[in-house]
This record gives C-alpha cells, sequence and structure tokens, in this order.
C-alpha cells in the first residue's frame, strides 16, 4: 500500500470526519482518479514531437499515455479530424496516491519562484485543476534530453460535493495553496 493511501485512512478520513460532522465513513471525499494531460498543437508539423511527449508522460506517470485525436476540422488551425493533437494518461489506485505524493513533495517544490499553487482552481464540484508551464520539475526527467519545454495540465478528481471540502481534503495530503 502506498504511503498517501495509508496516510489517508489512517489521518485524514478521521480528520474530514470531524471538521464537517459525518456520521459514516463512505461521507468522506476521496480520490477518484488524477488525469495528466499534454495539448501539443506542434504535432501537426513534427510528428516525432508526439515521440517525444508519450516517453515524458511515461516517466513522469510511470503508465503507458493514450495519444488524443481532434473530434472536428479547423481550418484557421490547419487540424483535420483524426490528427493526433496531445497525450493524457488517467491515474488510478496506488499509481494515483504515488503521483500525488510526488506532485505535493518533490515537483512543486522544484519550481523556480515557488509560493504555492493558486487556490482558485477548483471548478464548483469537488475537481482540482492545475497547469504546470514545464516538464522539467519532474526529477525522472533529464535535462539534456529533451527536444522543448512543455507545459501539462494536471486534473484531480475527488468525490466532494463541494470546494470546500475537496480543498480541505488536499490541504490534508499536503497541497501546497498560497496564502490569499
Amino acid at each position: 500500500m502506498s504511503r498517501y493511501k495509508e496516510l489517508y485512512t489512517t489521518e485524514i478520513v478521521p480528520a474530514l470526519m470531524e471538521r464537517f460532522s459525518y456520521h459514516n465513513v463512505m461521507e468522506v471525499p476521496r480520490l477518484g482518479k488524477i488525469v495528466v494531460n499534454l495539448g501539443m498543437g506542434e504535432a501537426l508539423e513534427n510528428a516525432k514531437a508526439l515521440d517525444f511527449a508519450v516517453a515524458d508522460v511515461e516517466k513522469i506517470t510511470g503508465q503507458h499515455p493514450i495519444i488524443t485525436r481532434a473530434k472536428k476540422s479547423i481550418a484557421s488551425f490547419k487540424l483535420r479530424q483524426g490528427n493526433a493533437i496531445g497525450v493524457k494518461v488517467t491515474l488510478r489506485g496506488n499509481r494515483m496516491y504515488d503521483f500525488l505524493d510526488r506532485l505535493c513533495n518533490i515537483s512543486l517544490p522544484r519550481q523556480r519562484d515557488f509560493r504555492g499553487i493558486s487556490p482558485d482552481g477548483f471548478d464548483g464540484h469537488g475537481n482540482y485543476n492545475l497547469g504546470l508551464r514545464e516538464q522539467l520539475i519532474w526529477p525522472e526527467i533529464e535535462y539534456d534530453k529533451i527536444d522543448r519545454i512543455r507545459g501539462m495540465n494536471i486534473t484531480i478528481v475527488t468525490s466532494a460535493k463541494s470546494d470546500e471540502e475537496a480543498r480541505h481534503l488536499l490541504e490534508l495530503f499536503g497541497m501546497p495553496f498560497r496564502k490569499r
């Protein structure tokens, strides 16, 4: 069992039950999945860039990503339906907890001038979106072997009913939110 999953069952569940006065353990919000998405407009001109992105995401998450394709053609972007435009990975279970552990404790503090992540990334339904500007904050990525700096979007899906519950859940996991 991963360290964060054990933390959730032993410390976070009792703390959330006390704070929000839940009557049943099944009411307590939990993590559902984490989706890592890397959009790549450059894949239209350079097909090799997609291979580099797949390799980077695979190193970061430990799971092989799927290639996302365009649903519609958009002439102004020179985009045809079915073109490869990104990669994404959906993490669940122990891999999800291990990824969150590395994100909170290793990768986010490695960012330049890091003062915390924005507390405004919640969507109103208890899910949190986080945008990263570069993949170099992950220790798995070697600086000399990247072809280009790419950003990524990380979505943390929880079973929380409100943003307040989800924020408290993520704070207990150690997510470094910026103070307002």
